[in-house]
């Protein structure tokens, strides 16, 4: 067996019976988390503001035997999220990793100049406070765990400044520089903190984006195809393993090299 799929089996099964909340898993990229997680062993709490598609999810993901659960969870109101979490660790007994993965756009296709404060603060609310809240909120069960893991999705929009994006673009900046913080500040409690910068991926939630829009990033990609969330689960996967116990404070952007850094 080749040594680089051995190493991936291994980080893999390392996250065999491992604790993990998700943010915003009923669909696209959370789902894809959820459903990953949930297959390799791992015991998954998600939440989401979408309760049905968060129901269907969970209950097709237990009746293939897994250990899932959903709860709903809306980022813009912090007492959501303390009784998510709170929920989650009384019923998965603690918790190993978080994966922020929830936002909302709002101001796509919008100059500058265009947007209102109401959106602007309704994408700092959910993106930004949301997901400093969850951190904080997570924080000491984290810290119990001895293998504490973070992983934040930004976006490689902050990389390379998409236009008419600007709260989100803004909101994915603040939240890879929060990764660069809570790391150090986590760090003395023994927690990880990464950030993944995804490129346009194909999911529910970029269907609103303009072909003009997908056809820019796959001519400006080094691997020229489409990306989709299989592409992002495993750099996330590999950052929530025992193989990355000492990486800690990094981006990854995950976007076919229509960024590189």
């Amino acid at each position: 067996m080749h040594e680089a799929t051995q190493a991936a089996q291994a980080a893999q099964a390392s996250l065999a019976g491992r604790r993990v909340i998700i943010t915003g898993g009923a669909r696209g990229l959370g789902a894809a988390f959820v459903t990953t997680l949930a297959r390799v062993g791992a015991h998954v709490s998600f939440g989401d503001i979408l309760q049905e598609a968060g129901d269907a999810l969970a209950k097709s993901l237990r009746a293939e035997g897994h250990e899932v659960a959903f709860a709903p969870l809306d980022l813009a109101q912090p007492e959501s999220i303390a009784a998510f979490v709170e929920g989650a660790a009384q019923r998965m007994g603690g918790i190993d990793a978080l994966i922020n993965n929830a936002a909302i756009t709002h101001s796509g296709g919008k100059f500058a100049s265009e947007i209102s404060v109401q959106t602007w603060d309704a994408v700092m609310d959910v993106n930004v406070r949301g997901t400093w809240l969850m951190c904080t909120a997570a924080q000491r069960w984290l810290a119990q765990s001895g293998r504490g893991a973070i992983v934040n999705i930004a976006s490689d929009t902050a990389l390379w400044g998409a236009p008419k994006l600007l709260a989100y673009v803004a909101s994915k900046g603040a939240v890879i520089a929060m990764t660069h913080s809570l790391a150090r500040e986590f760090g003395a409690e023994g927690i990880t903190v990464n950030a993944i910068a995804p490129g346009l991926t194909e999911v529910e939630a970029t269907a609103y984006v303009p072909a003009e829009r997908h056809a820019y990033y796959l001519e400006g990609r080094a691997l020229r195809r489409a990306q989709v969330p299989e592409d992002v689960t495993g750099p996330v996967l590999f950052l929530l393993s025992d193989a990355a116990r000492f990486v800690t404070g990094q981006l990854l952007p995950v976007n076919g090299g229509f960024v590189m850094n």
